[in-house]
């Protein structure tokens, strides 16, 4: 018996797999997302930087702090995010939307804490934690779904008979590998890197000038926000649970109304904590190219400076600390007077009660100083319109820069008053005014017989500044005669200069300024007054000869012997 032949019929074929993304459209989108969120991680590690500065002073130790603190954090949330993996598209979506609202709000909250509580560092320092944390969990979360992605392609065999368009290329699809992971981490770290170029950039000549610090974090947290939300919920959505999805969305919605709401109150917010750190009679708040500038006091009468929180004008008490600035220089010719620094006018209202004087140039950084300097009426009342006389130029522009243009034989000048804020410790711009390159500078536009001062920090409060500030200018080539003038205390108003800086003119009645007489080579300079001085209502002669025998009382205890500031080598 034959058995009738099995017709085998075909299987129904076998129902294609959905990928949930097209592979090819995975990885430019996760790249772009890559490049915005690297800027804004890096616009939040500036901007925790600048506010730092300008909160807490000493530059160089908040960026030290921050920067470090930040990339150990990296090196932690990379680790943690080992435990996300099985959950990469979720754990990406809530890590931006984290990063957002810690990034988006820190400037506010540091700010805050500031104002309100008086200390800001271990604020600073657990925003650069978890800043850091988050950001070092984006890179190997992203690197989970482009594998995903890349992987659940099917390799394409090729059939007998069949030549597919891979194979007249010279390769099938096999043959190249389902996934390159080598090229995926240069890709992604390309982007990393670049977003970071961007986002630096943005934020000094973007950011800060059109939107200041506090808004301009807010917005970097909402693109930060969007970006990681919606490539979560566009390309990988099919990785999500309903209720994953909904988290997600919740999530977003929740962190775009926070820092839409801060937005809209950042203005009142920035009012109230303004008023929390100077007090209820703030006449003028305005932020420069440069930095912050408030003018404090009631109308029509003596108002306070301050320049970056730090209080450079004392309006009740600033004639103590111009005259001892401007008085013993003018003790010999001065015909022609250089200023660096001054933009408040008041040491050029002291320069121009002399009659013989003929020309003031005053070198000024912010433009924003002297305008005030111009129009507020308090402020113009109280340094005489120095700016409105015929005999004075302003030149804007850093003062380093500008001496170095101007050593022509022909711009000489008698005397140069140097009235900068006095450098503290990682100030490195200020330390670069107090430095021996600076003082030969100096040297080179002064004419024969000419006189240097220079507003050096408090003696006694500081002594290692400022006998620091001498030696550098010993070593420029000067000969020196310290000397100083007391303030009257805080309750009663600060002089000019730094005096909120390493306590001078904060410190109650034993506060003062100190300051150095120089002079090129040969014999000390002669302390004193000029015969045509006038009439001086804080210093005498009397009193210039015992603020020198004071003076010279904190060089004993280590602050003799003192290395000079350079460039390459700040004391400070």
């Amino acid at each position: 018996m034959i058995d009738p032949p099995v017709t085998t019929l075909p299987l129904p074929p076998k129902p294609a797999v959905r990928q949930p993304v097209r592979p090819g459209a995975v990885r430019y989108p996760v790249l772009v997302t890559v490049f915005v969120c690297a800027a804004c991680g890096l616009v939040y590690e500036l901007e925790l930087v600048a506010l730092a500065t300008y909160l807490i002073g000493d530059s160089v130790t908040q960026a030290s702090v921050v920067l470090s603190v930040m990339v150990f954090a990296m090196g932690v949330g990379s680790l943690l995010a080992k435990r996300l993996r099985c959950r990469a598209a979720v754990g990406f979506g809530l890590v931006e939307g984290g990063l957002a609202l810690i990034g988006g709000c820190s400037a506010m909250v540091l700010y805050a804490a500031f104002a309100w509580l008086g200390q800001a560092q271990w604020v600073l320092v657990a925003f650069a934690l978890a800043i850091g944390v988050l950001i070092g969990a984006e890179i190997p979360l992203l690197m989970t779904l482009i594998q995903r992605a890349e992987s659940a392609r099917s390799p394409a065999r090729p059939v007998a008979g069949v030549v597919s368009g891979d194979t007249r290329r010279g390769r099938t699809r096999a043959q190249r590998g389902p996934y390159d992971a080598a090229g995926t981490v240069a890709d992604l770290f390309a982007a990393d890197y670049v977003g970071a170029l961007v986002g630096g950039l943005a934020f000094p000549f973007l950011l800060l000038p059109w939107l200041g610090q506090l808004t301009g974090a807010l917005v970097t947290g909402a693109v930060n926000a969007v970006a990681g939300g919606a490539l979560v919920l566009c390309l990988f959505r099919h990785d999500l649970t309903g209720r994953s999805r909904a988290l997600l969305i919740g999530a977003n919605l929740f962190v775009l109304a926070v820092l839409a709401t801060a937005a809209v109150r950042a203005d009142d917010f920035e009012q109230a904590a303004r008023r929390a750190v100077y007090g209820d009679s703030v006449r003028i708040a305005v932020r420069t190219d440069v930095q912050e500038v408030v003018v404090t006091g009631e109308r029509g009468g003596p108002p306070d400076l301050f320049l970056d929180g730090r209080l450079r004008v004392g309006g009740r008490d600033e004639y103590r600390y111009h005259e001892a600035l401007v008085h013993p220089a003018m003790n010999g010719r001065h015909t022609r007077v250089l200023i660096l620094g001054g933009g408040d006018g008041l040491a050029a209202r002291e320069v121009l009660r002399y009659d013989d004087v003929r020309a003031v140039t005053v070198v000024e950084l912010d433009p924003g100083v002297a305008r005030i300097a111009r129009t507020d009426p308090d402020l113009a009342l109280l340094n005489g319109q120095a700016f409105r006389d015929p005999r004075v130029t302003v030149a804007y522009g850093d003062s380093f820069r500008w001496l170095r243009l101007h050593r022509s034989p022909q711009e000489r000048y008698d005397v140069v008053i140097s009235d900068l804020p006095d450098p503290g410790p990682g100030d490195t711009g200020g330390a670069m005014l107090y430095s021996e390159e600076f003082y030969g500078l100096a040297a080179g536009v002064l004419a024969d017989g000419g006189r240097l001062v220079v507003h050096a920090g408090p003696a006694t409060g500081s002594p290692r500044t400022y006998w620091t500030v001498d030696a550098t200018l010993r070593a420029a080539g000067f000969t020196t005669r310290p000397y100083a003038a007391a303030a009257r205390g805080r309750g009663e108003g600060n002089g000019g200069g730094d005096g909120e800086r390493e306590g001078e003119g904060a410190g109650g009645g034993g506060a003062e300024w100190g300051f150095l007489l120089a002079t090129r080579g040969g014999r000390p300079p002669v302390l004193g007054l000029a015969p045509d001085a006038p009439r001086l209502r804080s210093l005498t002669a009397a009193t210039l000869t015992e603020a020198e025998s004071r003076v010279e009382r904190s060089r004993t205890g280590g602050a003799g012997g003192l290395p000079p500031s350079t460039l390459v080598h700040p004391r400070y």
